[in-house]
């Protein structure tokens, strides 16, 4: 009794313990379940780990614990990214850390952490609170010392008011001396006598300005001293920088041959070199060249839009029959019962009913009725890429003979196996999306639905071929995100009817079932598809992408750089400035009589 008792304990505990481990881990995958549908990643993640850990051998646990581990961790990537763009590094990394922590696989959150990491690492060394014990060789540390485009810095951004008629030289010198910058010209520049009158302009603007009058042009080489020499010779004396750009999401090397051949067509840029390994272009050109490259880029550069449709395929099934009436006899036998004497010419007048004997089959009577219902639903979900094609099929490959064979060649017969080359086409459910994310969260999914089987078998040449029954849609459609869209109209219905019986008979209203049988057969099958897209990245387009930039004109690229902040000078009260008007004046002013 004893060992009874210790054998019945444990098994009292598992019947009692086992409902509640089911229970506790269906109540985890409901939580998982609304947190999700409220984009509450971090919530449906921990809710669907548990229900995973209490059920790991449940393939819907599974399915959806890996689904949310991504979800959160992109959720965390993409908050990181938003953060170091606003210079939040430390809460960046933090993002990043934690998306690493959720999803091992996600290589893009490693590569962001060592990223932001760097990054940080960069910018302490820059405040001068690390100091970098790493030893470089000399070239690396020149090249990490060489500066970027000099930059002018005058010694007075004062707006300037003058009126000259003279030689474009002393123009140039007579700016430079107020704005206190050196002015160097080309050996074998000759300047033309030209007349100018600016009226409260910055002096980038003076500059611009009496370069277009002169036929000229100029560019810093010091942050205190400019170089003047003719147009004609701009390519000749303009300073070149070169700079490399990582396209990051460009995945082919066709979109980021597209990317070079927008920045070759639009800046005019000749010295461009690929490196279609790393996603990276190196240009070579003037600043302006490059600031224009840095923003065609960032217009350019930006993450494909990407779609989750949401795909249901349902097949109802009605199958239906009815068979009523009897099976009458409509054959007999008559057999010969011989005398013992044996049969003779003087007994034929001697036959009687006696000596034969007759049977007939009996009659069945069947009343039977069947009514079949079946739906098959399938729920795949398809993640892809704005332009790009997804393929889902579920089902079987079926192999179908092609090519040509010569059974029996040679007199020994020979396999007809043996010439013949197959191919296998894909039966059961074959869907093609095409996704195109437009803006105000449209998609247009251009869609193939093909619904395939098995239906019967078919002897060619001594081959038993496959005879596919197919149910295909090619469809277009443009939807909002979120909204279903049902594909319906599919639809098979065969109806037979069959009657058997005695002639005449078989067909009276009622006498038909007495001496017939009336079998009735309805097959209905529909399927329908419920596709529903959801945008979960769509491209961004910014107010800074829509602006508008003046690159100078169509010979020649040039920035217009924002002016100065004009140094306005307090307006003189008439008691300290007596005999002048009441109103100061702005800027410095030089007039020039013109001179013949």
């Amino acid at each position: 009794m004893m060992r009874l008792r210790i054998l019945l304990i444990p098994m009292v505990f598992l019947f009692v313990s086992s409902p509640a481990y089911s229970d506790g881990a269906k109540a985890a995958f409901n939580r998982g379940a609304r947190a999700q549908s409220q984009n509450q990643y971090d919530e449906a993640y921990e809710a669907y780990k548990q229900a995973f850990a209490l059920k790991p051998n449940e393939p819907k646990y599974e399915m959806a614990y890996l689904r949310s581990r991504a979800l959160a961790a992109e959720q965390h990537v993409q908050a990181g990214q938003s953060l170091r763009e606003h210079g939040k590094l430390q809460e960046a990394l933090g993002e990043f850390q934690k998306a690493a922590e959720i999803d091992h696989a996600n290589h893009l959150a490693e590569q962001e952490v060592r990223r932001t990491a760097g990054m940080i690492r960069k910018e302490t060394q820059q405040a001068g609170s690390a100091p970098s014990t790493k030893s470089e060789s000399p070239l690396a540390k020149m090249a990490q010392e060489a500066e970027g485009p000099v930059d002018l810095e005058p010694a007075s951004d004062t707006p300037l008011t003058l009126r000259m008629t003279t030689t474009a030289d002393n123009i140039y010198k007579t700016i430079g001396k107020l704005a206190g910058f050196n002015i160097l010209f080309d050996l074998d520049y000759k300047p033309q006598r030209i007349t100018v009158e600016l009226n409260d302009v910055s002096l980038r603007e003076a500059l611009k300005m009496v370069a277009m009058e002169s036929k000229t042009f100029w560019r810093p080489i010091a942050t205190n001293a400019i170089f003047v020499a003719a147009e004609s010779k701009r390519k000749e004396f303009e300073g070149n920088v070169m700079k490399t750009f990582y396209v990051r999401n460009a995945s082919t090397p066709a979109e980021l041959q597209e990317v070079v051949g927008t920045l070759k067509g639009i800046l005019d840029i000749t010295r461009v070199q690929v490196s279609p390994n790393q996603n990276a272009v190196t240009l070579r050109g003037t600043n302006d060249q490059m600031v224009l490259a840095e923003k065609l880029l960032s217009d350019l550069d930006k993450p494909k839009s990407e779609v989750v449709v949401d795909v249901t395929v349902m097949e109802v099934s009605r199958d239906r029959a009815r068979t009523l009436g009897t099976v009458p006899p409509t054959s007999g036998s008559i057999s010969w019962i011989p005398p013992a004497s044996g049969f003779t010419v003087q007994n034929l007048g001697k036959l009687n009913s006696g000596m034969f004997s007759v049977s007939l089959p009996g009659a069945t009577a069947t009343a039977v009725m069947s009514d079949g219902r079946a739906k098959v639903l399938q729920n795949p979900e398809i993640r892809v890429l704005d332009n790009e094609k997804a393929t889902l099929k579920i089902g079987d490959r079926i192999p179908i003979a092609t090519g040509s064979f010569q059974p029996g060649v040679g007199g020994g017969g020979i396999n007809p196996l043996v010439n013949t080359q197959f191919q296998y086409i894909d039966v059961g459910v074959n869907i093609d999306i095409t996704p195109h994310v437009h803006s105000e969260h449209e998609v247009t999914l251009k869609m193939v639905l093909e619904v395939s089987s098995q239906t019967g078998v078919s002897n060619i040449g001594g081959i038993s071929q496959p005879i596919i029954g197919q149910r295909r849609i090619e469809h277009e459609t443009r939807l909002q995100d979120g909204d279903v869209n049902l594909i319906g109209g599919i639809l098979t219905d065969t109806e037979s009817t069959s009657l058997g019986g005695y002639p005449w008979l078989g067909k009276m209203p009622i006498l038909k079932y007495l001496f017939g049988q009336e079998i009735k057969q309805r097959n209905q099958s529909e399927i329908v598809f419920a596709i529903t897209p959801h945008i979960v990245r769509a491209t961004e387009i910014t107010d800074e992408n829509l602006r508008v930039v003046d690159i100078g004109t169509a010979s020649t690229i040039g920035l217009r750089h924002p002016d100065a902040k004009k140094k306005i000078a307090p307006t003189p009260s008439p008691a300290a400035n007596p005999g002048r008007g009441s109103a100061g004046q702005q800027g410095t002013q030089i007039s020039r009589a013109p001179q013949s």
